[in-house]
């Protein structure tokens, strides 16, 4: 199995470095090899994804990646910002999949913000379209007008054969689960997603087992909160995926637990946590780790189908969190407060 593990900026190699000691406790051959992306590549090779991790990353079987952004890096030139070294990348490795699972230990259900009654059981799957949308539609950009007034642009727009690829993806997972999907548009004003509504529909056709419906997005982001055990699996676009999925990892208690896996035609992926590099609390030894473990489970369950060593990780994260280690982020009253190199410890002892 051969890794491209991209540490990045912020908490980033600090986190990625306890899932890389968990992934080496499992005594499987892995070949890894480092390399620059975000501020890091910026400030190494002057590029926010320079050529030779690209070529890596194109070499590896899988991508193992942090986090990327710094406040240091706020006044570049947006082409050099740290993020969009992460946006090429995905578009690069034609990463149009983007999973993400909210799933809440029982241990942790006194952690999150709503009663545990609301969230206790919770879990759902996000699946996000990646290299569409707005985020990479043209026109974009900020253009001055005849009268001299500044006008920002940016084009929300989608292929049908975007959606339907997206969409099969979501409908392949619902039929390993509860069978549902809710698909998740502002088909009432926006054209993008009525046509989006409508290929959804029509690809329905093809998954009579799976229950299909539709929601608008300020109700989902609404439902989400009143009522989250409702959903089973959601799929929306790129702009709409991205907040959902940041406001559903709330449930469980922090982000430090949202793994993410950013998945091509063939499954090959990039895992990375959902979180930033939280740069205010970088080299302290407090960040939570455990999204980006999580994401090393995604990995070795959806690019290289070893079920098992996937179980393994996530028995030994149950274990721990049952042993009571916590990182500051879901620390409680009567639980036991460690750092982010203890908490990889822990989740390796208990391998």
């Amino acid at each position: 199995m051969k890794i491209a593990v991209l540490p990045g900026d912020g908490i980033g190699p600090e986190i990625v470095a306890q899932a890389v000691k968990v992934l080496n406790a499992l005594n499987i051959d892995l070949q890894l090899q480092e390399a620059h992306i975000g501020g890091a590549g910026y400030d190494a090779e002057g590029d926010p994804l320079p050529a030779s991790t690209l070529k890596l990353a194109q070499e590896s079987d899988a991508v193992l990646l942090g986090a990327v952004g710094g406040w240091q890096y706020d006044t570049l030139p947006r082409d050099m910002r740290p993020e969009r070294g992460l946006l090429r990348i995905r578009k690069e490795l034609g990463l149009f999949a983007n999973l993400r699972p909210a799933l809440l230990y029982d241990e942790l259900a006194s952690a999150s913000t709503l009663k545990p009654e609301v969230v206790s059981g919770l879990d759902i799957m996000i699946v996000r379209e990646l290299t569409g949308d707005i985020y990479f539609g043209q026109p974009r950009g900020i253009t001055t007008l005849a009268n001299g007034e500044r006008e920002g642009i940016n084009t929300m727009r989608y292929t049908e054969s975007e959606i339907r690829r997206i969409g099969r993806v979501a409908f392949d997972i619902a039929m390993k689960r509860n069978k549902k999907v809710c698909s998740v548009d502002k088909a009432n004003v926006l054209e993008t997603t009525e046509l989006w509504r409508q290929v959804m529909i029509e690809l329905s056709k093809d998954y009579p087992e799976v229950e299909l419906s539709h929601m608008y997005v300020d109700n989902a982001a609404m439902q989400l909160v009143r009522a989250p055990k409702q959903f089973d699996v959601i799929v929306t676009g790129n702009i709409f995926g991205d907040i959902l999925s940041d406001e559903a990892s709330m449930l469980t208690g922090s982000i430090g637990m949202l793994p993410s896996a950013s998945l091509d035609q063939n499954n090959k992926g990039m895992y990375e946590p959902s979180h930033g590099s939280a740069p205010d609390i970088a080299g302290k030894d407090i960040a939570n780790p455990l999204a980006t473990i999580l994401s090393a489970v995604m990995m070795l369950r959806y690019t290289f189908n070893d079920e098992a060593n996937a179980q393994r990780i996530e028995n030994a994260v149950k274990k721990t969190l049952a042993q009571g280690y916590r990182t500051g982020d879901i620390y409680t009253d009567g639980t036991k407060k460690v750092k982010c190199s203890e908490m990889g410890d822990a989740v390796v002892a208990a391998l």
